[in-house]
């Protein structure tokens, strides 16, 4: 069976034939989702024990709350979730202060503070493990590397169970569906079929990983090494998801408010004994949680790794790898932070009689706006993209902030400031010429200006004079 699509999924419209095509979809999604349950069956004779990976995170959670000041003596095979991953994913999205890039990296140091959490089968607990007898003579510290990278599966069993009730439940829920149109069902789910299906064929790697090695000699290795074969994929899978979760969070909210059908359809689906009382934002922000987590998880391996092992240097490549997966989701967010900011722009700037210049543009981004005094009282406010600089009068309609355009140039080819020498009865301290040498007129242009305070009007000046 082929994995389900999202990305592939028709929004144009609803047809006879786009109905037909959903409902197999819908089909194959559910079908895949039930292959993911029979796909592990050798892995669950080890975590058969594993929760769901909200409940997984969420025990973590409260072990870390309980235990934060005792001494580290367990083992390091518990997972520790740290409290920003434990967020909800729209206040990470609505954040102004932190990256998802900078999230990442707090994260990590509190994976460093945070005490183990035992919550699901051990390595050491194994039969297999139990009756080779290694454990009398192996080192406390290859242990906890054992436990670890034991850690590590059992994790993506557990990421994989809720991935999978996420499509089956909501996903494919045909009564879901109808109660959308096929745009809002995309923005809601996105690919997240296909994060499923790449979880599932790096589980299985890691199956055979695991299989192999304890019939062998019950050491389990190279785990690296598969994470680096699967991070193209997961570069091609979690990066547009994650980008596209800033529509995702707006939707969802939207929905749950203005959608009564919605909203009893998901209140029903939550209900579902598979799920376990997790909602629908908790199955939304698995991805985002699971990508970030693989890193952190990967260090720990490699912290309890021997320096002079082999191993060493794939799992620092292997960290690598997805710390740019990582930074490619930052950029992501970003870029769609970047848009919204463009189009909600475009709506309050009105050109009037004067040829409008389009603001939604690619590769355009707004660097800084605000307002400037001119000679005397007037104001004008000024917004500079990377390619454009917009000037314009702020305006009030039925009680909502607008902006009339007076005049606009190509930055920086038209662009130019200098300062300006204070005289008495002169211009406001701090002021510079503005010079357009070409604006929307044709004709060149100059203005003085000056910030609210010199420490903002060294920051124009600074912007403006843009390297040429």
């Amino acid at each position: 069976m082929d994995q389900c699509d999202c990305a592939n999924e028709d929004i144009g419209g609803h047809d006879g034939s786009s109905d037909s095509l959903e409902e197999l979809q819908d089909s194959r999604a559910a079908d895949t989702a039930e292959e993911e349950e029979l796909s592990v069956s050798f892995l669950l004779k080890y975590f058969s024990l594993y929760p769901l990976y909200q409940d997984y995170q969420e025990y973590c959670m409260q072990a870390e709350s309980d235990d934060l000041n005792k001494p580290n003596t367990g083992s390091l095979s518990t997972l520790t979730i740290p409290q920003e991953l434990q967020t909800p994913i729209i206040a990470y999205l609505s954040s102004a202060d932190k990256s998802f890039q900078q999230l990442s990296i707090d994260a990590n140091i509190c994976l460093a503070k945070a005490p183990p959490v035992r919550c699901s089968t051990l390595w050491q607990d194994l039969e297999e493990v139990k009756a080779s007898g290694l454990l009398r003579m192996l080192p406390d510290g290859e242990i906890h590397l054992q436990e670890s990278i034991f850690e590590f599966i059992g994790s993506e069993v557990s990421y994989l169970n809720s991935l999978t009730i996420a499509v089956k439940h909501f996903y494919a829920s045909k009564e879901l569906k109808q109660s959308l149109t096929p745009m809002e069902h995309h923005n809601l789910f996105s690919n997240i079929c296909q994060i499923m299906a790449a979880s599932k064929k790096f589980l299985m790697d890691l199956e055979g990983q695991l299989e192999g090695q304890l019939e062998e000699s019950v050491l389990i290795s190279q785990v690296e090494d598969i994470v680096l074969q699967h991070c193209p994929e997961f570069h091609r899978v979690y990066v547009p998801y994650v980008t596209n979760m800033r529509y995702q969070e707006t939707m969802v909210n939207q929905l749950l408010q203005q959608n009564r059908d919605f909203l009893h359809l998901i209140r029903n689906i939550e209900s579902h004994k598979d799920c376990q009382r997790q909602d629908l934002k908790s199955f939304l922000a698995l991805p985002f949680q699971r990508i970030t987590r693989i890193k952190l998880l990967l260090q720990s391996i490699l912290k309890q790794t021997k320096p002079d092992a082999d191993s060493i240097s794939n799992l620092e490549k292997a960290i690598a790898a997805i710390h740019e997966i990582v930074t490619e989701c930052d950029k992501g967010v970003r870029k769609m932070e970047q848009i919204e900011e463009l189009v909600y722009l475009d709506r309050l700037l009105d050109f009037g009689k004067m040829k409008s210049v389009p603001l939604v543009v690619s590769g355009r981004v707004l660097l800084h706006q605000g307002p400037m005094r001119q000679s005397g009282f007037s104001s004008v406010y000024l917004h500079l993209f990377n390619d454009l600089l917009v000037i314009s009068s702020k305006k009030y309609y039925f009680q909502q902030a607008g902006f009339t355009v007076m005049d606009h140039a190509e930055f920086p080819r038209h662009v130019k400031v200098e300062h300006v020498q204070n005289e008495l009865l002169g211009p406001p301290p701090d002021s510079f010429l503005l010079h357009l040498s070409k604006s929307h007129t044709g004709q060149p242009t100059t203005m003085k200006l000056a910030a609210e305070t010199r420490s903002d009007t060294e920051v124009w000046m600074k912007l403006l004079q843009c390297e040429r």
